[in-house]
């Protein structure tokens, strides 16, 4: 979990700054694809190519075959995926901190002057908290929405690589092998159980992502329906008949 080290305490930091679906959000992200990839993965996929088992001695046969069947590891996609997938939201990150330290330093432009000020903070407070509007809220939809690309396209991408299924057996007849070779993948039932987990974990992000952006959409237009609304008064106007 070392290597992860950098990016769970960046997304860490996002949570305070994300929607409560947001924060279910990276809680999956955490739990079920960092933490099991980081802690779990090694123990299944390492014996992946040293323990393929092919019906022919030809030195260098069984590597290409291996590289035939699985152009790239999966833990290394799944990596890749969780990178990629992940990096849109540490791009909004980026504007918060900018807009948090824009703001600060304009509270204290106002505490150091005793004239008005036409602009004061409208993101954050003083705490160093924001509020989801303006462009702030515009770059938080954009990053879900690439999040949500991120996940589709790596999805699709590992179902054209090699499906989602562990085939016990491979069929090669690439060169330098002399015939079609036969390799048997090492534990492929154990392997499947573990892309299913990780298919379902991104399946499950996808429709949280899906789920945030109808949430906003709905929290933003019911705040434009509040701005719009009539102000209604409580006591009677007077006027100078009364």
């Amino acid at each position: 979990m070392g290597e992860w080290g950098i990016l769970s305490s960046l997304l860490d930091k996002v949570q305070s700054h994300s929607s409560v679906i947001g924060k279910v959000w990276l809680s999956v992200l955490f739990v079920f694809r960092i933490m099991i990839l980081g802690t779990g993965a090694d123990k299944v996929w390492d014996d992946e190519q040293s323990k393929m088992i092919c019906n022919t001695k030809q030195p260098g046969c069984k590597n290409v075959c291996y590289d035939h069947a699985f152009p790239i590891s999966h833990i290394r996609f799944w990596i890749l995926q969780i990178i990629f997938v992940s990096t849109p939201t540490l791009i909004y990150y980026g504007h918060v901190l900018h807009v948090i330290h824009k703001e600060n330093k304009l509270r204290e432009r106002m505490k150091n002057s005793a004239g008005g000020f036409s602009k004061v903070p409208r993101y954050s407070d003083e705490k160093g908290h924001v509020q989801l509007k303006g462009n702030l809220l515009g770059t938080y939809m954009t990053s879900i929405v690439f999040r949500i690309l991120m996940e589709i396209a790596f999805i699709v991408g590992q179902y054209y690589l090699y499906g989602f299924v562990m085939e016990p057996l491979i069929e090669c007849s690439r060169a330098p092998c002399p015939f079609t070779v036969e390799c048997y993948m090492s534990r492929p039932t154990e392997k499947t159980i573990f892309i299913l987990f990780m298919l379902g974990a991104s399946c499950v992000s996808l429709l949280l992502n899906l789920a945030e952006i109808f949430y906003l959409v709905c929290l933003r237009s019911s705040r434009r329906k509040y701005k719009s609304a009539p102000t209604i008064h409580l006591y009677p106007q007077l006027n100078g008949d009364s």
